[in-house]
């Protein structure tokens, strides 16, 4: 070039070019040669082409360039030489060490070599000026560089009288005179030259140069030939980038304001300080005074007024910026929030409690008449110790919601909490102060959100207390659920008695074997069974069907359920003792015809039996029946499961063989395998009784096995009926038909009672059973159950297993050749 090209300045947001270097766009003063075309004449089809990394020129602009590849050398030489034009396309990637036609931007730059300088670390750097645009059509990679064909490509100028456009140069100048501005020590040579240099094109592919993007987006500009779509795609860029150092600026001064308002803080923390000092008070005086004020309305004893008086005397002597001060005004709050003493006024109208538990649980006659009774006694007396219930029975049987009704009926405050999984002492009974984050036990936190003393507190899953290192949960419980302890029961966070004996405490539980003997003592059980298939369908018609209707947003008697259609579902989709799975098909149910009428489809006005499949799919369950009395050795027992009462079927068979051996198959427990044994040696030891040879026993080995082999089985109620099944198999006689029967054997022929009974019972009658066999002591669980559900059953008490064998085997035999 010649001198008239003066350098300005520098400025660059790229980062490396050809082999290595850093670009840094020069600025030059280009009045002279507007459009770049002086020695575009010696430019012909063919031309060297040098590769650049990451780079893009364009025209007018000039670039330094550090070259390192061998080839680039040679060519650079070369057209230093000769004072010949270049070639100068871009790589795709940036990587690629020899560069072939695929490997390049079609379009490049023609440009002049200006200077070749060496530096002093040994690198070389040519400074290069564009002149044209050119496509590339095909490359040749033959020694010493890389040539190849071009065809030069014109830019299209708009009309010097488009004012458009004109603005359109101001606000690229503007934007980019922005951008420079907002760099640390902007270069104001350069911001002058933008300014002042008449030169459109020359301007536009400066900034084009200059723009903080990659080779690909500078690529994009330089295959737009149109230079006004040019300078608009330009405008667009440099509105985004200008954007973006908008918001680094703002987030730096976010960050700055907020360090100066933390400094602020510290300065006005100071001052306060030394106020504070300087006078000697408190300004915490005012929550002082409320603290005051809450305590001269409280109803507590003289004792716990003394306290509180010695600890808000001792808040009001420590300085605020204490540590201690929190934790001293934590504790105080913690007094005074507590009702000490505040009652709610009990609902003594027994017939509104009566009505309350029966429109919301059905059934559970035991527990309603409990509740009833303790309203009566406080009716009567005006004070009494509440009762300590513990409610235990199979899932989804309404344990836990009854208490909400307990409350409602007693018009008492409802508080709950689960201890299911509670392994720490500290969660009853609270962290001493002395520990950092100490707080009070849930029994205390939850009295304190009650506000009352005598709320229905409700302690759900106490049997799934577990113990740690932490200490036992369950031993802390035996002072809360104790009536002769809890009238001072002791926080340790709190470190005042407080009395929790006007606490209706109900505990709910589904196993009592994991409760320990010492909590079982201090409360009060009562069974909640499961439901009878009738409890369930009128529970699922009064309760949870209408429920799911306003859950899923159906109206009120759009959908109704046939009582056949409630108890097929019952039957044959549900296997428990509650209903918790009841309801959740009947929501299933209930959302496929929330999508039907969503999707304006029409839907059954009445749910029928034939209806469930599609809506719930294949049946899940079949209950088992009575297979009748064909075969020798097969008796029906009864058995008691936490989803409620099933029939099982004892298999007795004898092969030939030596030794006497017995077998025991269909996962059975301990107590059931010495159940078989204690059974098979009765028999032995009374052979002569049920008219059994004594070779038998030596020449015979024998089965037993219990159907549906994956479910474990265990318990003693099916002594007798192994007892029964094993004589059957030995003298082939058949047993009654519809015949069941439970209980417990001991060597000397003894039946014992067993529990479950009113399950059992239901499951008996599920399954077509007539006649039962029982315990004589059971006679007693008989009673208690109601006459409608012992309908078409009748009982048979019995001593001993002489008169079980008499009652359920016939006298008739069943034919078979190996006897």
């Amino acid at each position: 070039m010649k001198e008239r090209k003066r350098v300005l300045g520098t400025e660059s947001f790229d980062d490396i070019d050809d082999n290595i270097g850093i670009v840094m766009p020069i600025l030059t003063d280009c009045d002279v040669d507007e459009d770049f075309t002086e020695g575009m004449e010696k430019v012909g089809d063919v031309l060297p082409i040098l590769p650049l990394r990451n780079m893009v020129l364009f025209p007018g602009v000039a670039l330094p360039v550090v070259v390192g590849r061998p080839k680039s050398m040679r060519l650079i030489k070369e057209a230093v030489h000769k004072k010949s034009l270049i070639g100068v396309v871009c790589q795709k990637d940036m990587a690629t060490e020899e560069p072939g036609f695929d490997d390049l931007y079609e379009t490049g730059v023609i440009a002049d070599v200006v200077r070749v300088l060496e530096m002093p670390d040994g690198t070389t750097t040519v400074i290069l000026q564009g002149k044209k645009r050119f496509e590339l059509n095909e490359i040749s990679e033959s020694e010493p560089y890389l040539t190849g064909k071009i065809t030069i490509l014109e830019d299209t100028m708009p009309d010097k009288t488009d004012r458009e456009f004109e603005a359109l140069i101001s606000t690229i100048k503007d934007l980019t005179v922005k951008m420079l501005g907002a760099v640390a020590d902007p270069p104001r040579d350069l911001i002058f030259s933008i300014k002042n240099n008449k030169n459109i094109l020359y301007l536009i592919n400066f900034s084009c140069s200059n723009i903080p993007s990659g080779a690909a987006e500078k690529q994009q500009l330089l295959l737009i030939s149109d230079l006004k779509d040019r300078a608009y795609r330009l405008l667009f860029i440099l509105n985004r980038e200008y954007q973006l150092v908008e918001l680094k600026a703002s987030i730096q001064m976010k960050t700055h304001e907020d360090i100066n308002q933390q400094q602020k803080e510290y300065f006005l923390q100071q001052q306060i300080k030394t106020i504070q000092e300087e006078l000697g008070g408190n300004i915490n005086e005012l929550e002082i005074k409320e603290l005051r004020e809450k305590a001269a309305k409280k109803k507590w004893p003289a004792s716990v007024a003394e306290i509180f008086e010695k600890e808000i005397r001792k808040l009001e002597r420590l300085h605020p910026q204490s540590p201690d001060f929190s934790i001293q005004t934590q504790y105080v709050q913690t007094i005074v929030n507590l009702p000490w003493n505040e009652c709610s006024k009990d609902n003594f109208n027994l017939a509104h409690a009566q009505k309350v538990l029966d429109r919301d649980h059905y059934g559970l006659e035991k527990v309603k008449e409990r509740i009833i009774e303790h309203l009566a006694v406080l009716k009567l007396k005006g004070d009494m110790k509440s009762p300590i219930i513990c409610l235990y029975g199979p899932p989804g049987v309404g344990k836990t919601s009854l208490g909400r009704s307990v409350a409602e009926a007693l018009n008492r405050k409802y508080v709950r909490i689960s201890l299911g999984g509670l392994h720490d002492e500290a969660e009853i009974r609270g962290h001493r102060r002395t520990y950092i984050g100490a707080m009070c036990g849930r029994i205390i936190q939850n009295l304190q959100k009650a506000g009352t003393s005598n709320p229905v507190f409700i302690l759900d899953e106490i049997d799934k207390v577990t113990n740690d290192f932490k200490g036992d949960p369950a031993s802390a419980l035996l002072e809360v659920l104790d009536p002769e302890q809890n009238n001072t029961f002791h926080d340790n966070y709190l470190d005042i008695d407080y009395d929790l004996s006007k606490v209706m405490f109900i505990a709910t539980a589904n196993n009592l074997n994991t409760i320990s003997q010492p909590l079982l003592d201090r409360m009060e059980l009562i069974e909640v069974s499961g439901y009878i298939m009738e409890e369930k369908v009128e529970i699922a018609t009064k309760h949870l069907v209408p429920k799911q209707l306003s859950i899923h947003g159906i109206d009120k008697g759009k959908v109704k359920f046939q009582k056949k259609a409630l108890q097929a579902i019952i039957e044959s989709y549900t296997r428990e003792s509650g209903v918790r799975e009841l309801d959740k098909k009947i929501a299933k149910v209930m959302r496929k015809l929330a999508r039907k009428i969503a999707s304006d489809e029409a839907i059954p006005s009445v749910i029928k039996p034939e209806d469930l499949h599609e809506y719930l799919g294949a049946v899940e369950y079949t209950r088992d029946k009575y297979q009748g009395n064909e075969y020798a050795g097969v008796v029906t027992g009864l058995a008691w499961t936490a989803v409620g009462g099933e029939i099982l079927f004892v298999e007795s068979s004898l092969s030939k063989g030596k030794g006497a051996k017995l077998t025991l198959t269909g996962n059975l427990g301990d107590v059931m395998k010495e159940s078989a044994m204690l059974a098979l040696e009765y028999i032995h030891a009374h052979a002569s009784l049920f008219n059994i040879n004594e070779d038998m026993f030596e020449n015979w080995n024998v089965h037993i096995h219990v159907p549906e082999g994956a479910i474990p089985k265990d318990g003693p109620s099916a002594g007798i009926t192994m007892v029964t099944s094993l004589v059957s198999a030995f003298t082939q006689r058949k047993v009654k038909s519809n015949l069941a029967m439970t209980g417990e054997i001991t060597l000397r022929g003894k039946v014992l009672p067993v529990g479950g009974i009113k399950e059992k019972i239901l499951a008996a009658k599920r399954a077509g059973i007539k006649e039962l066999i029982l315990c004589k002591e059971n006679r007693k669980d008989i009673e208690e159950i109601k006459s409608e559900y012992l309908k078409g059953l009748t009982f048979h008490y019995v001593e001993d297993i002489q008169q079980v064998v008499d009652l359920a085997l016939l006298r008739e035999k069943v034919r078979n050749p190996l006897f």
